[in-house]
């Protein structure tokens, strides 16, 4: 915008008027809200200081919508509009404490219903914004679908609740370890949330005509979503769209009554919009943010950038908390009542978690909001001190032993627990026997006990960025559980006989006990199956100690007779999965791996380097062998009739392939009937070569449904398997540990092997399909938390980059282009953000006529869609999650 439109505006008086005919609306808006003498106002009192006719001030509600949801404004609870973050002082230095990292989790807060009580652009950073994307919002849809499965862990098919939408989990997650632990910090004081109010009592409203209920989604910008509750029998109707001043006094996640608006349809087909009627509930009373001072009053900026009302506080001082909490920190609120739009929106400092920014404050910030217990209760602290440090002899009869024989696990270098193992075994004839070994946790978490409720509870371990909370207590998953190098460990075992040809012949089951004889990391394992120099595999380096549960031996420490049969083994494995890979793949099963940033932290919790994870030959031939353990167990269940958990995955919805099928066609990717897996195979293909292949198929995962778990074993169409569950990560996902115990029931009727009564769970269907709708709850809500963790991480990482000189130069290329700017995607750490620009100072840059690029005046030079470029971090606002960068020197 040129200077000259920055003049400040009067009140009133023919001035601006006359300045109409010289600057269209939004630039007038603009300069307005940018007048240093700025009052806040709404869009009456916007309209009148404009001096706007009737025609303009309908124009004036879109001009204000799109302010909003750039995220540099806000619209306060009283309908005024502010600049975000106005009058904010800069968090002053950090004060230096010792940072928190827990080594014990469990309770802080409230234990939830057992199973039994259940009835039948996100803002960047490192989040990802998708191409084109057009006001006023996407569409809930993709928010409830699947987001990629990285190869963190275990592939697409093989990440659990860290990638909850994944369509193929089968070996969960393992992320940067914690740092080392500070010492007299108590993460239960500091994180304990306030006693919650009693909930009040809510009937099922009755309905009139037009009208919903459902839960309210918020944006950035303000504007809002509610998507419908399920009706049994009926198909999934589109979100009700809203704008921002229908939402009344709901908040992000209430459960509120919307009516449609008659003859008023949204962008895509059969949307809809409409306005909230009433809240009939709170999602959450309590809010993390900042603590700032405002104009007259401290104010708490929410932590979430889509809460776009700031929270009017009383005086720190008062609060009775100490230390007082002070501009700069990062505080938890409870929410006073709200009835009406025009008054504040209000709350009360109910502890203070330190200072913004710093890596234990976020942390405590996200355990809050997605309420992550960071300690045990007592009575699984007290049943955990019970269990043996070892295994004992009286667990060994009736177990096959593989202690003497070819058995070792791959795993990530920044592995915290080990659940699965390989064994090999050549046959006689040239068959081959391959064991899928996995941590026989159902021996000693026994149904009904603290330590089994706890973990029922929980549903699955959460990997945040530098941290775990597992599901069950560290003696177990860290110890005993986990298979380690040179330690005897129990284990639950599926035996694969493929002969000679490369075929399976066969399939058994047992208990067995191992011994592991080696911890690989991926890089290791790829180089015994690709690296002939046993000189450079021995070179390779042992992960970091304070990020990884176990660093197992340094190879140059192990002879060249144990390199050489490492190195053997690997290859004759890799040589079975590839096959496997092959027919799979020729079955139409979804290639959907994608190469992952994983975000490495140092000792003190900061985010610390940035690397790049391709779903490489080493991570396939595990996925392979988890996979086929995963349908062998799921068929066994199936064709025994014994009630158990299977992982489903359906048919995806033939709307939302369409809507997908239009995105691709604004990139002249030319597709067929998407309905048609065959069709999605081969386009699978042609995206893995395009530039933005990582963001569209992304898109494509939002398309398909959300994978979970049922009592009826329904297919999973991503894998394009009849049978398939969860058998291979129990330390993890209670869901495998469910199919442990049901395992078990088989062993003891079909193979007669005595399980000992305490240990028999005797689950029947509708049980079964309770645990399924809890732990697939409690799989999204830790999916959310850790894609939280990962966002704020990625905007410390880049923070900390402008700290450097000179900065890092990064590979990018160019996403979407816009008339202000373009926004890009770093290739190496798949990071998006925005070139504004102003940060081209070489020349003046327009858009073509085309859109897809930005041409210099002067100079002619162009900045197209799909090209690369150099960058270098310009700018990071961590309140809105933005990273804009500018073009590398």
């Amino acid at each position: 915008m040129p200077d000259s439109l920055l003049t400040p505006i009067p009140k009133h008086g023919p001035r601006v008027v006359t300045r109409i005919y010289h600057m269209n609306l939004r630039e007038l808006l603009l300069a307005h809200l940018r007048d240093p003498n700025y009052k806040p106002a709404n869009e009456f009192e916007l309209s009148s200081r404009l001096g706007l006719n009737k025609k303009q001030r309908a124009m004036l509600a879109h001009e204000v919508r799109l302010a909003l949801k750039s995220g540099n404004y806000l619209r306060a609870a009283n309908g005024r509009i502010s600049p975000r973050g106005a009058n904010a002082e800069q968090p002053s230095t950090p004060e230096k404490r010792p940072v928190f990292t827990p080594t014990r989790r469990g309770p802080g807060f409230p234990v939830t219903p057992t199973p039994e009580t259940y009835s039948s652009r996100p803002t960047t950073g490192g989040a990802k914004v998708p191409p084109r994307a057009t006001a006023p919002a996407k569409s809930p849809a993709s928010a409830a679908a699947p987001a990629p499965s990285r190869a963190t862990a275990r592939s697409a098919a093989s990440r659990a609740p860290a990638r909850a939408a994944s369509p193929a989990p089968t070996r969960a997650p393992t992320r940067a370890a914690s740092p080392a632990p500070a010492p007299a910090t108590s993460l239960a004081r500091a994180a304990s949330p306030a006693p919650a109010r009693a909930p009040k009592a809510v009937t099922e409203p009755k309905l009139g005509k037009g009208e919903l209920v459902g839960r309210i989604q918020f944006r950035a910008g303000g504007s809002a979503f509610v998507v419908r509750d399920a009706v049994l029998g009926e198909d999934a109707q589109p979100a009700l769209q809203v704008f921002p001043e229908d939402t009344g006094v709901a908040l992000p996640g209430d459960r509120v009554i919307a009516r449609e608006f008659p003859g008023r349809k949204g962008r895509r087909p059969g949307e809809k919009i409409g306005a909230v009627i009433r809240v009939l509930a709170r999602e959450r009373d309590t809010i993390v943010g900042n603590l700032r001072k405002g104009r007259r009053e401290f104010v708490v900026q929410p932590d979430d950038p889509r809460f776009s009302y700031e929270i009017a506080v009383g005086d720190p001082a008062k609060s009775g908390l100490s230390p007082i909490p002070k501009e700069g920190d990062k505080v938890v609120i409870r929410l006073g009542e709200w009835n009406h739009r025009a008054d504040a929106l209000t709350g009360t400092i109910t502890s203070r978690l330190g200072r913004t920014h710093e890596p234990r404050a976020e942390l405590l910030g996200i355990f809050l909001k997605h309420n992550l217990a960071t300690e045990f209760p007592s009575d699984v602290e007290r049943e955990a001190a019970l269990i043996p440090d070892r295994v004992l002899p009286s667990e060994l009869p009736g177990r096959l032993d593989y202690r003497a024989k070819v058995v070792f696990t791959i795993d990530p270098d920044d592995a915290k627990d080990f659940d699965d193992a390989l064994s090999y075994e050549p046959l006689d004839g040239g068959e081959v026997r391959v064991g899928i070994h996995i941590a026989d946790v159902s021996t000693y978490v026994h149904p009904g006990t603290a330590i089994d409720r706890e973990a029922q509870r929980r549903g699955n371990s959460t990997y945040l960025v530098g941290v775990v909370i597992p599901m069950l207590p560290e003696k177990l998953s860290n110890g005993l559980c986990s298979l380690v190098e040179a330690q005897d460990r129990l284990c639950k075992a599926v035996f694969l006989t493929f002969a000679k040809n490369g075929r399976l012949r066969d399939t058994t089951y047992a208990n067995t006990v191992i011994r592991s004889r080696k911890r690989l990391t991926y890089k290791q394992a790829y180089a015994f199956m690709f690296e002939d120099d046993l000189a450079k595999i021995r070179a390779l380096p042992l992960p970091a100690k304070h990020q990884t549960g176990s660093t197992g031996r340094a190879l140059r420490d192990l002879t060249d007779a144990e390199l050489h049969d490492l190195q053997t083994w690997c290859r004759a494995l890799w040589k079975i999965a590839a096959r496997l890979r092959k027919d799979r793949m020729a079955n139409g099963s979804l290639d959907l791996d994608m190469p992952e940033t994983k975000i490495f932290v140092d000792e003190k919790g900061y985010a610390d380097r940035l690397e790049k994870i391709t779903h490489d030959e080493s991570h396939q031939l595990i996925e392979e062998f988890m996979l086929a353990a995963n349908e062998a167990v799921a068929r066994l269940t199936r064709t025994h009739q014994l009630p158990s958990l299977y992982r489903v995955h359906d048919e995806p919805d033939a709307e939302k392939l369409e809507e997908f099928r239009g995105l691709l066609d604004s990139f002249d990717i030319p597709v067929g009937d998407l309905s048609v897996r065959a069709e999605i195979v081969k386009l699978l293909v042609i995206l893995a070569a395009h530039p933005q292949g990582y963001t569209l198929r992304t898109q494509l995962l939002r398309s398909l449904k959300k994978a979970a778990y049922r009592a009826t074993p329904d297919g999973h169409y991503g894998l394009a398997k009849n049978d398939y569950t969860h058998f291979t990560s129990p330390i993890r996902r209670y869901a495998d540990l469910v199919v442990h115990r049901v395992f078990d029931t088989y062993l003891e009727k079909h193979a007669g092997h005595a399980i000992p009564p305490a240990r028999n769970a005797r689950y029947d269907l509708s049980r079964i399909q309770a645990l399924g709708e809890h732990i697939s709850l409690t799989e999204i809500s830790s999916a959310e938390a850790e894609r939280e963790s990962v966002k704020i991480k990625l905007l410390e990482f880049f923070q900390r980059e402008l700290d450097k000189s000179p900065r890092t130069p990064f590979l990018a290329v160019i996403t979407d282009v816009r008339p202000n700017g373009f926004f890009i995607e770093l290739v190496e750490s798949m990071t998006f953000g925005f070139i504004s620009t102003n940060a081209l100072t070489d020349d003046r840059y327009v858009p073509a006529d085309d859109g897809t690029m930005l041409v210099g005046r002067k100079t002619k030079k162009k900045f197209a869609l799909n090209g690369r470029l150099s960058v270098v971090v310009d700018k990071v606002d961590r309140f809105k999650r933005l990273i804009d960068f500018r073009p590398a020197d």
